[in-house]
């Protein structure tokens, strides 16, 4: 890398970014899956800046367990604070720790970086919401227990479920999507809101992301087999159902299905559609109604023809310059190049490089 960082370094010039730092991670045996994500998240600022912070404001306390979250901080601060601005680090200490939590993670086999994600993130958050002062002065402020075991503490717990901790992953990344059923005999709307911290969408061939979330929130139709009990009506009735976003996440993950089960072959098969993404993409599907514009920073790239094998990659936008991370490797990209990971309008295509998912940052409170 040392040569590869000095081109980095030489391609940049005098441009190098103030205190930024670029480093590949090295792979241990198949854990591109895990680098590829790890350097999304690292450039996605308001999360780098807040785990740091949270870490800092946290370490001090002395009694802090290694999770995976001070192992992420602990990697995240070991990249912030080298002396060099390029290089490599070796994230190991951190999938040591991603292995020993989760079995799914443990063996050689290909992962699906998809599902590493979400097991990041939600692993965060249980961790942050255990940590909370709320969460643990419920059991202080509750003495003697044996008394309280069935009584008032209960109280509390659903009071505290009733309102969720938010958490500052929740801050950067949980969107609310609303349910809307309409009853097609007494028009009656029933609306159920759902948190999320990514969107998974179906893709078709030579589509793209805006009309694959026309697709997500186009009204489907309830009928035959299919119909909804209207709680009014006291009768199962055709309805019309969609889904649409109530309230838009700061950083809106989007993951692409390429790999689909197909009934007649038995098994999972990877779809190399073209599917467009935009660098600036305006989401229109909300409750209000107004195009939110958001901005796309970093892609998780899977490269192979099928599902169980392959590669991932990430292409990620640090100060108005596109990087190419693939492991140890950093180099600068054009942005036209990011363009060539749409997919293949063809079935059979030498390209097997494609957006997975794609992360995209909120213009309206982008203060960053």
């Amino acid at each position: 890398m040392g040569a590869a960082g000095s081109k980095l370094e030489k391609a940049l010039g005098d441009q190098f970014p103030e205190g930024e730092r670029y480093f590949g991670l090295e792979n241990f045996g198949n854990t591109c899956y895990c680098n590829s994500v790890l350097q999304a998240l690292y450039f996605c600022v308001p999360f780098r800046e807040q785990l740091l912070e949270y870490y800092a404001n946290n370490k001090s306390q002395g009694d802090a367990e290694e999770n995976l979250l001070t192992c992420l901080a602990d990697l995240f601060t070991q990249i912030s604070s080298q002396k060099k601005k390029t290089g490599v680090i070796a994230p190991k200490r951190f999938v040591q720790r991603v292995k020993k939590q989760n079995e799914l993670f443990r063996s050689y086999m290909h992962q699906d970086a998809h599902e590493f994600l979400n097991f990041l993130l939600n692993e965060l958050v249980d961790i942050l919401e255990k940590d909370s002062p709320a969460t643990k002065s419920s059991p202080e402020t509750s003495s003697p227990p044996e008394k309280l075991a069935n009584g008032p503490k209960n109280v509390q717990e659903n009071g505290a479920k009733k309102e969720p901790l938010v958490t500052w992953v929740h801050k950067n990344f949980q969107g609310i999507l609303t349910n809307e059923t309409r009853c097609l005999r007494c028009e009656t709307v029933t609306a159920r809101d759902e948190t999320f911290l990514d969107l998974s969408l179906d893709i078709e061939q030579n589509s793209s992301i805006t009309s694959c979330l026309k697709n997500f929130s186009s009204t489907e139709t309830l009928n035959a087999e299919d119909k909804f009990f209207c709680d009014k009506c006291c009768s199962l009735q055709e309805a019309q159902k969609r889904m649409k976003i109530k309230k838009p996440p700061h950083i809106l993950v989007i993951h692409l299905k390429r790999f689909k089960y197909i009934e007649q072959l038995g098994r999972y098969k990877k779809l190399s559609y073209r599917v467009v993404f935009p660098l600036e993409l305006k989401l229109s599907n909300t409750v209000e109604d107004a195009d939110l514009e958001y901005s796309l920073f970093a892609v998780v790239v899977h490269v192979g023809s099928g599902p169980n094998h392959g590669h991932y990659v990430s292409l990620v936008k640090s100060h108005n310059h596109w990087l190419f991370f693939d492991d140890e490797n950093v180099e600068m990209i054009d942005e036209s190049a990011v363009q060539t990971f749409f997919g293949s309008a063809q079935e059979y295509s030498s390209n097997t490089d494609h957006g997975y998912i794609l992360f995209y940052e909120s213009l309206a409170n982008n203060n960053s």
